[in-house]
């Protein structure tokens, strides 16, 4: 969270930097999240869960079930924060998915996220992490063309 910091007061959005992702601190997020990554779960089919049925009616967490939980934390966590592209994608049941432009201030965030992020996992090239994830991330046009043009990535 500090490189974020960090990168949001680059960018010119300090508060933006002092809020980010305080979503994961919510009861939404955080025991899912905790679970996730700092627990040990057995396998859905192992000899405990089995076990646990047979006795009290009392069920162990499983692997599975932590990821599932997880899933539902992480969605949570993109439809809460607008720093996350997905927060402006909109899903209609009978439409495509369409991509809403992302206001200044949050497409500034989401940039201050990935360089932060690759400077906590030592890999500081967000410039070659996009031009290789590009495809799959789904933006407006305009908010494609702003992030691009801040990386230095060319529309090849």
């Amino acid at each position: 969270m500090w490189f974020v910091f960090v990168e949001c007061c680059r960018l010119g959005i300090p508060w933006l930097g002092v809020v980010h992702d305080l979503s994961k601190f919510s009861p939404a997020e955080f025991l899912y999240y905790a679970r996730n990554f700092y627990g040990e779960w057995p396998d859905q089919d192992s000899p405990d869960v089995r076990a646990s049925f047979l006795g009290a009616g009392v069920t162990l967490r499983t692997k599975q079930d932590v990821k599932c939980d997880f899933d539902f934390a992480w969605l949570h966590h993109q439809n809460t924060n607008k720093h996350h592209p997905e927060y402006w994608q909109l899903r209609a049941r009978h439409r495509p998915l369409e991509e809403l432009p992302m206001p200044d201030r949050y497409r500034r965030e989401m940039l201050a996220d990935w360089i932060g992020a690759g400077r906590a996992y030592q890999n500081p090239d967000t410039r070659g992490w996009y031009f290789l994830n590009r495809k799959s991330i789904k933006l407006h046009p305009d908010t494609r063309a702003w992030v691009e043009e801040q990386l230095g990535v060319t529309n090849s």
